[in-house]
């Protein structure tokens, strides 16, 4: 069954050390952009870049060559954007 809306899922385990999985919906066929940002705004990885289809993903994001503290992840697709909050702690 497909999703009838984009959205950025809640990261869990949040906080976590040092694995997190990042999980969305697409609604629609189109271009995904996922990036991790510090506080300071330096991005730190780039999850997902490129054309997906339709439906529930999940990425797995392994965090131990960071520091602990308070990250951003950022998705946007077409005219979505939404950003929240996780936390590394070691």
């Amino acid at each position: 069954e497909l999703p009838i809306k984009t959205s950025l899922n809640a990261s869990y385990p949040n906080p976590f050390n040092p694995v997190t999985t990042i999980s969305y919906d697409l609604a629609a066929d189109g271009p995904v952009s996922i990036v991790i940002h510090d506080m300071r705004g330096r991005e730190v990885a780039t999850l997902v870049n490129g054309d997906q289809t339709s439906g529930s993903h999940e990425y797995v994001w392994d965090a131990s060559n960071l520091a602990s503290g308070q990250y951003m992840i950022t998705m946007a697709t077409g005219s979505y954007v939404n950003t929240q909050k996780i936390t590394l702690v070691k």
